[in-house]
């Protein structure tokens, strides 16, 4: 029987879901202090540096038809990816965790009920999303995104109607720190993508839509975000949406969103934990790191996650950074290796670089450097390594 392959509109129907995000609303409130034009502009600018690695990602896995976790072995080897798969489903229950939490306090504010109650409803639905399965998803997402899509067009009318684009920047966030925080978020979907298109009937097609409608889609989430904190003065979504008479409305869009998005941390936190051993059941991780996050939405404080992105950062920016170099300069291949020693080395500068340029006020962000940085370093070290094999 042939395997069942998904389309384009397929990926970038799941990516859609991915960009309405209440973590992605909540982010951009952050760039308030910038004003509006210039807010915009570094949502926009982060948005293409950060889609185009996401871009890059998603084909490396698509081509190969393999998962995120798996085309790290193409870099770092067959036991040098445990690394980062280790370190990718702990992100990603963090962000199961973060989104629940994010979701239920929203949706408390809409509908009090008791934040617990809410984490356990959108905990509930996540597993029933899991459970229904990626590849039987397509009338239930289609259903899903067209009603997201209305909500989030009412939800930004309501917010935009009374606004003044020209409103001026009050300080306390400078360009280069707000840049940042726009690529971190697509930056944390680096390890998760190609989950979804190894599975793509076409591979760059997919990949191309799965980055520019995921792109779009948050960069809107941003701007609602944003525009929500220097129009309506406040970064309480669930209180707009009441104000504006659109209760159950906006309950919808807040429970809907959440577990669109957070069905994609989980079911990936499955996906990666199968490196470990093809006798783990990566449905039942994912429905584990659901129940976790459910409980850590309950019982931990999740209002501020930015160094959690900036930990994100650090970790995955280094990670694509050497794969780009070995798959589309280098074309190597080091997936038969247990390690690849130097990669996991020029890897490790990568990060201590990416955390050094924090404490430094770039004018395009931390995250492009340190790529760049990481690349050259890894083709010279490729190139070294090379020349020394031939003697």
């Amino acid at each position: 029987m042939a395997e069942k392959r998904t389309s384009i509109f397929d990926n970038a129907l799941i990516w859609f879901g991915a960009g309405v995000s209440l973590a992605e609303i909540l982010t951009g409130t952050f760039l308030a202090p910038l004003g509006f034009s210039r807010g915009l502009l570094s949502i926009i600018v982060g948005h293409v540096i950060g889609c185009f690695l996401l871009f890059l990602a998603g084909y490396m896995g698509g081509k190969k038809r393999m998962s995120a976790m798996e085309t790290v072995t193409l870099s770092f080897g067959g036991k040098g990816a445990f690394l980062f798969a280790i370190l990718n489903v702990l992100q990603l229950v963090g962000w199961t965790a973060i989104m629940i939490y994010d979701g239920a306090l929203a949706a408390n504010g809409a509908l009090a009920c008791g934040k617990w109650v809410w984490a356990l409803v959108i905990g509930g639905l996540i597993i029933v999303w899991l459970v229904i399965g990626i590849q039987s998803l397509g009338k239930v997402n289609v259903v899903a995104m067209s009603l997201l899509f209305i909500l989030t067009v009412i939800l930004s009318f309501v917010i935009f109607k009374n606004g003044n684009l020209s409103a001026e920047a009050e300080g306390g966030l400078s360009f280069g720190a707000a840049i940042e925080l726009n690529v971190a978020m697509p930056l944390s979907w680096l390890p998760l993508i190609s989950d979804y298109t190894r599975e793509a009937e076409k591979p760059l097609a997919a990949s191309a839509w799965s980055a520019v409608v995921y792109g779009i889609v948050s960069c809107w989430m941003y701007v609602i975000g944003m525009g929500s904190a220097i129009f309506a003065g406040t970064s309480d979504i669930a209180q707009i949406m009441l104000s504006a008479g659109l209760g159950i409305v906006g309950l919808i869009i807040i429970v809907l969103s959440t577990v669109t998005t957070t069905f994609l941390d989980a079911y990936s936190a499955g996906i990666s934990s199968e490196l470990f051993s093809e006798k783990i059941d990566g449905k039942k991780i994912a429905i584990a790191a659901t129940v976790i996050g459910i409980i850590g939405a309950i019982t931990l404080p999740m209002d501020d996650f930015t160094d959690f992105l900036y930990l994100i950062g650090s970790v995955f920016a280094p990670m694509i950074a050497v794969m780009i170099a070995d798959f589309f300069i280098l074309h190597r291949n080091h997936e038969k290796e247990t390690f690849c020693i130097e990669n996991l080395i020029v890897w490790f500068i990568g990060f201590l670089v990416y955390r050094k340029l924090m404490n430094i006020d770039l004018p395009i962000g931390s995250t492009v450097v340190d790529i760049l940085v990481t690349i050259v370093v890894c083709v010279i070290v490729g190139i070294v390594k090379q020349s020394v094999s031939r003697k």
